[in-house]
């Protein structure tokens, strides 16, 4: 069974306890606390595996807890940290929290490896808090919590083209014929269920990553049958090939076909109607000569608006070439650039409430200047260019206490703050 979403709950694991203990030796009067360290509890790691391509394992097991540190012991010995819990996910997969929908990581490109929570510290023994005046302190310091969080996984194929259209109208036929996928094809009056991936070698190197979409259907925006399960795996292609039955076989007008695939692509995300387009008219070898020619009427309908007609038949392989060939030389003109998720979660707040360490000092120009680890770190991941991204910093400066903090510094309305070289103007 192919599987393309899953929810799941993830934990860290606790830090070990210091350890309470004084040493007792024959000849050592008053040795001391010798009480050790807690060791650190198991981070929750995930990790492509490439030999994983669906979601599947995550329907039988939902819930991953990482181990929790040992505690330490006397004699200064240090409890040993647990060790991480990695878990394989297909290239592809991107991790939401389950809660807000917001992409805490998207495992595709270069991100082959990525911890999510952090194992809880362990504490210190009682030996780190003896002084002149506590010789004997006798506690010690308990670790730290892990942190938890139900999320959402969702695997989105990445291929370059994706074949969209309503079921039956050749797309499995087409994607079998030009590369080396094996769907399973017959005449459904359903549609296939699973997303088919194959690569397209034009020779010389050329070629491309073609997906055959699963069959969508009117209401597909708003999850009318398997509606949302097909159109995420749409989301990173750079080409949408319309795959239609230009020969009407089966009574639908190709025409209307088109447009309300894009209507239903438009109402689940206006960006994918951004992609450049191309048709597919398929089924040409049964199309008779009496009568107005289909082809025609599509080219008619649509290549004003810049979407090129190809007039094919997948069984026989009539106008493929020209297809494919044009496909990849659209390809060329965009950018090869990876379409990766932007992180919009910043994991390392949870359980952190407002305690985060950052400063908020007025400079001799009467600048804010906010600084703070954490901040900095937020800083060198957040491309604070992208909306997405700028609400993410926002939300970082509200939900951390920054805001509040430069309120009551008396911050007004066009001051500046500064952040580790970065300014902005405050406004309300």
């Amino acid at each position: 069974m192919f599987a393309d979403h899953a929810k799941i709950f993830i934990k860290s694991g606790k830090g070990g306890d210091g350890h309470v203990s004084f040493r007792r030796e024959l000849y050592v009067p008053c040795g001391g606390p010798d009480g050790g360290d807690g060791g650190n509890g198991g981070d929750i790691i995930f990790e492509v595996d490439e030999g994983l391509n669906t979601l599947t394992d995550f329907r039988q097991i939902h819930r991953y807890i990482a181990k929790n540190g040992e505690p330490g012991g006397k004699k200064r010995c240090h409890g040993a940290s647990a060790d991480n819990l990695v878990i394989k996910v297909p290239e592809g997969t991107v991790i939401k929290d389950f809660e807000t929908g917001k992409v805490i990581a998207d495992m595709s490109g270069e991100n082959r490896r990525e911890t999510i929570l952090k194992g809880g510290k362990g504490g210190w023994g009682n030996m780190h808090f003896a002084t002149p005046t506590m010789q004997a302190p006798k506690y010690a310091q308990p670790g730290k919590d892990g942190q938890e969080l139900w999320v959402q996984l969702e695997l989105k194929v990445i291929a370059d083209v994706g074949l969209v259209g309503f079921p039956n109208v050749g797309k499995s036929t087409l994607l079998s014929r030009v590369s080396n996928a094996r769907p399973k094809i017959a005449n459904y009056h359903f549609t296939t269920l699973d997303p088919h991936l194959g690569v397209v070698d034009l020779g010389e190197g050329a070629g491309f990553v073609m997906a055959d979409i699963p069959g969508l259907i009117e209401g597909a925006s708003q999850g009318v049958g398997l509606g949302h399960d097909f159109l995420r795996h749409i989301e990173r292609t750079k080409v949408l090939v319309h795959v239609v039955d230009a020969a009407s076989t089966e009574g639908r007008d190709p025409v209307e076909d088109i447009r309300t695939i894009n209507q239903e692509l438009g109402a689940y995300d206006a960006e994918l109607l951004k992609r450049p387009q191309v048709i597919a008219a398929n089924k040409t070898d049964v199309i008779y000569a009496d009568g107005d020619d289909p082809v025609e009427r599509i080219r008619q309908e649509f290549e004003a608006d810049g979407i090129r007609v190809y007039p094919i038949s997948a069984v026989s392989g009539k106008g493929v070439k020209e297809l494919l060939y044009g496909v990849y030389h659209l390809l060329q003109t965009l950018d090869q650039t990876l379409v990766v998720f932007e992180k919009e979660f910043d994991v390392s707040l949870l359980n952190a409430g407002s305690n985060l360490p950052y400063t908020v000092e007025q400079n001799e120009e009467g600048e804010f200047v906010v600084e703070g680890p954490r901040i900095e770190k937020m800083l060198g991941y957040t491309n604070l260019d992208s909306e997405k991204g700028f609400l993410f910093f926002q939300n970082f400066l509200k939900t951390s206490g920054i805001l509040e903090d430069l309120e009551k510094a008396g911050i007004q309305e066009g001051d500046t703050v500064r952040m580790y070289g970065l300014a902005f103007d405050y406004y309300k």
